[in-house]
């Protein structure tokens, strides 16, 4: 495939998960979700997942767990962590981008050779930063605790969903910067190219898809709440 035909794709991918994003937010400002965290979590994850998060929203958005298959509220559960794992690496992608002295700090020269390696460590510690506050929003309401026992609730529920996301999503990545870009493009895109946002939204998938199964797991276990 030419490097311009796939470029389009990139870009092409990417509008469509931001308007599908972009519409979702303006339905849920005028239909508020009773879990208010929702509002994030849906268009975070539209994103990556573009017309099949809206469906999933459209057909199971406002029904409860008890209302909707096991499946969806595992679905719901894991796209819940992964939202905020999703804030978390983009923003650790442009913030190293714009400021590439800030990957030093995680590791760049002295700890990795390679720069992408620091700014992971960077995504892992935002998205658990993100994805521990948005567990905490939705666990601490629906059990009425306290700020620290929240926190420690969300801790116990999310770590090991965050930990299982970031590890597809970052495999995902890998096979996309270190395999396919260098045979396809001969190069490995940055931050400001849309092929590199594009192997993001399918790393998030990854991340998904390993996510999955923990989160089924914590939710059968009630170590996290069914949505």
């Amino acid at each position: 495939m030419p490097d311009s035909a796939f470029q389009w794709i990139c870009v092409l991918s990417l509008a469509l998960g931001v308007l599908c994003a972009a519409g979702l937010l303006m339905h849920l400002v005028r239909h508020p979700p009773h879990m208010r965290i929702m509002m994030a979590v849906w268009p975070l994850c539209a994103l990556f997942g573009s017309l099949g998060i809206v469906w999933l929203y459209a057909r199971w958005g406002h029904r409860g767990a008890d209302e909707a298959p096991h499946w969806v509220t595992v679905s719901k559960g894991t796209l819940h962590c992964g939202s905020g794992c999703t804030l978390g690496d983009l923003l650790a992608e442009c913030l190293v981008f714009l400021a590439p002295s800030v990957a030093i700090a995680f590791g760049w020269h002295w700890l990795f050779a390679d720069r992408t390696f620091a700014t992971w460590v960077l995504d892992c510690i935002l998205a658990f930063a993100f994805g521990i506050l948005f567990q905490y929003f939705a666990i601490a309401p629906m059990r009425g605790l306290s700020v620290r026992e929240g926190i420690k609730a969300a801790v116990k529920a999310d770590t090991a969903s965050l930990a299982a996301w970031q590890v597809g999503m970052f495999a995902v990545m890998a096979i996309f910067q270190f395999v396919l870009y260098p045979a396809w493009l001969h190069e490995r895109p940055d931050a400001a190219s849309p092929a590199f946002w594009f192997a993001m939204q399918w790393a998030m998938v990854g991340g998904f898809i390993t996510a999955f199964p923990v989160n089924h797991l914590l939710i059968v276990k009630g170590l996290k709440e069914a949505m």
